[in-house]
This record gives C-alpha cells, sequence and structure tokens, in this order.
C-alpha cells in the first residue's frame, strides 16, 4: 500500500465497489486508528522521526518544484516559483517549531502549583484542505497530526485533487521508508465531493478545516470537535513615519507572491492623507499599476461574475490579469495593479476579498480614520484574521491593535510572508490562521501541534493559597459597604 491510487483501490475492494461514502469513510477511519495502535507514538523520537519523514517528502527539491509544478496545472492558480518557496519554508519552519515542542508523555512540570501536564493524541484527524495550497497545507497538517501522536484522513479540494493524491503518496512513500506505518497518512476515497468530505467530517475525532468557509460552517455543525479558519481581507495602513520604499517594497513583494493566492496578502492599502501621494509613488516604483478611473471601472466589470469572482482573473499572472480586464498595454508591465476607492463598499466591492493582483487604496484623513477605514473593510470580509501597519510610531500600531477586532496585527512586515510564521517574527509556521469567534473560529491564533494534543493534569497539593476575605471585597465594601 505505496501509494493513495494503491490505498484507495484496497479501500474500494475491501468495502465494495458501490461503497456508500458512510462505509468507505469508515474503512478509512478504521485503517487510521489500526495505524495508531502500530505508531509508536509513545516514543518522542520515533514520533519526531515520523514528522521528519513528512517534511522531507516535501521538502526534497525535486519533490517541491515537481508539486509546484503539478499544483499550478492542476488548479490554474498561483506560480510555480512562489509554491516551491512554500512547499520548503513553511515546511522547513514548522519543522524547526516541532522539533522544538513536546507532545509526548511529560511536556510540562510547574512544581510551584504542583502540576504535571501529559500530552496525548486527540485521535484520527480530518483535515480539509483548499485548492490554494494543494500541497504544502496538507504536508503541514499531517506534520502537526503524527507530532500528537495522532493518524490524518486528507480531504482534497476537487480542483487540487490530483496534486493533493500525489503529495499523500509521497508522505506515505517516506513513512515507509522509515519503517512507520504508511496509514497514518491517507487520502479521502475519490470520488472528492461534498457528501463524501461531510462523512470525513461526521466520522473523525478532530476535523481541521482550510478553505472553503462552507466547509468551515459545515464542520462546526457536524458534532464532530472542529478547528476551522476565517476568510482573509487584510487591510494595512501606510501611516505618515513610515519608510515609504520599504512599506511599497514589503507591500509588492507579499501582494504579488503566488498571485495573492494567500489568505495573508494585502488586499487593501489605507495611507493617510499627508503622505498619500509619495506613498503611491512609491508602489509605483516597487511595480504597482495606478489605475485610472476608466481602467477602474473595467477592474471592476471584469472582477466579478455575478457575485463570484471571475476566474480568469483570480490568481493569475500580471500580464494576464492586466490583458483581462482591458488596461492600457503598458499595464502588463506591472507587477500589481492599484484602485483607488473614496469610500468602503459592501460584498462584491473592492473592499471585498479579491484573490488577484488588484489592490484597493484608500486615503485617510488622519490615522483615527485609517482605523475607522480598516475596521470597515473587515467587516464587509475579514474581520478576525488580520491587519498590519507601515510605521515608525509604536503607539500607532498598539492602538489599531487595542482597537480592532483581528487576531493578528503586523507591524512592518510584508504579511503574506509574517502572517503564517516568519524567522523574523514570533508567530508559529502555519498555512491556517484562525480568527477567534470574530470569524466563527474555535481558535484565536495559528494553528501549531497543541491544537493536536489532549492533556492530562497529574494534580497533587501545594501549601494553601487561600486569600482573606479583606483580601478579595476589601475594594468592594470600601466603595458600596457591605450592607
Amino acid at each position: 500500500m505505496g501509494s493513495a491510487a494503491t490505498q484507495t483501490t484496497d479501500t474500494a475492494e475491501t468495502t465494495g465497489m458501490a461503497t456508500s461514502p458512510r462505509d468507505a469513510v469508515a474503512e478509512v477511519v478504521r485503517r487510521a486508528r489500526a495505524a495508531m495502535e502500530a505508531y509508536e507514538n509513545h516514543d518522542a523520537e520515533r514520533v519526531d522521526d515520523a514528522v521528519r519523514a513528512l517534511a522531507w517528502s516535501i521538502y526534497k527539491p525535486e519533490n517541491a518544484r515537481m508539486l509546484a509544478e503539478l499544483g499550478v496545472a492542476d488548479t490554474g492558480l498561483g506560480n510555480v516559483p512562489s509554491k516551491i518557496i512554500k512547499n520548503t519554508r513553511k515546511t522547513f519552519g514548522t519543522l524547526r517549531d516541532l522539533l522544538r515542542a513536546r507532545t509526548i508523555g511529560v511536556i510540562s512540570e510547574d512544581r510551584e502549583r504542583g502540576i504535571v501536564q501529559y500530552g496525548k493524541p486527540v485521535g484520527v484527524v480530518g483535515a480539509v484542505c483548499p485548492s490554494t495550497n494543494p500541497a504544502a497545507t496538507p504536508v503541514n497538517k499531517a506534520m502537526m497530526a503524527l507530532k500528537g501522536g495522532n493518524a490524518v484522513i486528507i480531504a482534497p479540494s476537487p480542483a487540487g485533487q490530483m496534486t493533493t493524491a500525489r503529495t499523500v503518496e509521497l508522505m506515505r512513500a517516506e513513512l515507509k521508508k522509515a519503517g512507520h506505518p504508511e496509514d497514518l497518512v491517507q487520502l479521502l476515497p475519490s470520488p472528492v465531493s461534498k457528501e463524501m468530505t461531510q462523512e470525513l467530517m461526521n466520522q473523525v475525532d478532530l476535523a481541521v478545516v482550510t478553505g472553503s468557509q462552507n466547509n468551515v460552517k459545515r464542520a462546526m455543525q457536524s458534532g464532530t470537535v472542529a478547528i476551522g479558519v476565517g476568510a482573509g481581507n487584510v487591510p494595512v495602513i501606510i501611516d505618515s513615519t513610515a519608510d515609504l520604499d520599504d512599506a511599497a517594497q514589503k507591500i509588492c513583494a507579499s501582494k504579488i507572491f503566488d498571485n495573492s493566492t494567500s489568505c495573508s496578502s494585502e488586499n487593501a492599502v489605507i495611507i493617510l492623507d499627508d503622505v498619500y501621494e509619495p506613498a503611491l509613488a512609491a508602489l509605483e516604483r516597487a511595480g504597482g499599476w495606478r489605475c485610472s478611473v476608466d481602467e477602474r471601472e473595467k477592474v471592476r466589470n471584469s472582477l466579478w461574475i455575478g457575485d463570484k469572482l471571475n476566474r480568469r482573473i483570480i490568481a493569475k499572472d500580471a500580464d494576464i490579469t492586466a490583458e483581462a480586464m482591458g488596461l492600457a498595454p503598458d499595464a502588463r508591465r506591472a507587477k500589481f495593479f492599484m484602485v483607488e476607492e473614496a469610500a468602503v463598499g459592501g460584498k462584491h466591492s473592492f473592499a471585498d476579498e479579491k484573490l488577484s493582483l488588484v489592490l484597493t487604496v484608500y486615503r485617510a484623513k488622519d490615522f483615527a480614520d485609517a482605523k475607522r477605514i480598516t475596521r470597515a473593510i473587515l467587516d464587509v470580509t475579514g474581520k478576525g484574521h488580520s491587519a498590519g501597519i507601515h510605521t515608525k510610531n509604536l503607539d500607532h500600531a498598539r492602538e489599531l491593535a487595542a482597537e480592532t477586532d483581528v487576531v493578528r496585527i503586523l507591524v512592518n512586515q510584508a504579511h503574506t510572508f509574517g502572517n503564517g510564521g516568519s524567522f523574523e517574527n514570533g508567530l508559529p509556521f502555519t498555512l491556517s490562521m484562525g480568527g477567534g469567534t470574530w470569524a466563527g473560529n474555535t481558535i484565536s491564533e495559528n494553528l501549531n501541534y497543541r491544537h493536536f494534543i489532549n492533556i492530562t493534569h497529574l494534580v497533587t497539593t501545594i501549601p494553601e493559597d487561600k486569600p482573606t476575605e479583606e483580601e478579595l471585597f476589601g475594594p468592594y465594601w470600601q466603595r458600596y459597604g457591605k450592607s
């Protein structure tokens, strides 16, 4: 059973070609539980060995490139150089985080409080993955799942099914080579469908869902413990103190990475009035095309078809995007396209997530106005996810963090490269960013290994820690009395 294709055939033969989705999923869950029984998940060294095996399956240079090329051909989204970076950088960073973590046996001890924590598996994980990252996300989730001592079943997006199937084959091959049960990582049986994915979410012990917000909602309603992540729509402020060229270069690098497939890609920039024109000039120097009023309307009319984003434009190369939108010939040499808006619209407006090389620009009267525009954008789409600021005034960054309902505020960073973890910030590496209850999510942090373990607390007695009534009620009594 060395490949995902063989795995699917075996499942069909075991359960019958006319197997119902419920029975087909039950079979892969059974195999996952059997693999967990055979997994040496009581041994931290062996667990780390399995995690390294999964990481190497995609980090290996020829595999990273092959999966990147297959991912673009399979989905029509993004570009190969960016996906190679995503396949390697995210994997390398996640491996760093996981090898530094304790998840098996005693994972922490607090003698002062008399508490020892033991990490234990959550069980079989169902990992629903998006078309935007059909290789990197399955490996990322599988690494975290196996680090917790679990088995994982990968549910691909129909648009990225071939890439995800090949990725699972590579993971299984590395597990076999290292002497671990291959069925620790399995692929949801074909054909991929909403019904089959729903069955997976119903039958596993933990469902972890990235991508379609419809899948996230269905996971939350499945009765299974579920972790879902919210939609991105990142607004970034450029304030009066920012290094404009540095900000522009970072925004460009982030915006064009994988043709804006990332949920962390900047979708809007809010520029303070007193630096508006210099900041736009810096963005133009970095590769942005400033659309005319007429061009803005062409972009608007071509970006959406009805209530859906135009597949001819989303996540496409800049020259293809410019031609599809009917922009001037010189625009095809640009890296991204700026449309200026006077007010924040609603859904299917320039304030919404665009998944394309289109960047909306707003002019703010002052910093208070910039914060207002930021919140208005997030109310359209992306509340809970993240926002950013380019500034030398950290008080502005603190204000934005205190007043904005998002999980992450990035300061002076290229958002796509920092939001899901970076070697230059303290966020854990991940491809799944929780948005808290603002986004209807159960986590308000980056998905990480802690979400894949249960914890047993061994509790022993400590010297009594009981304050007096005066210590607890004193301030209240002084203000309002005891009567």
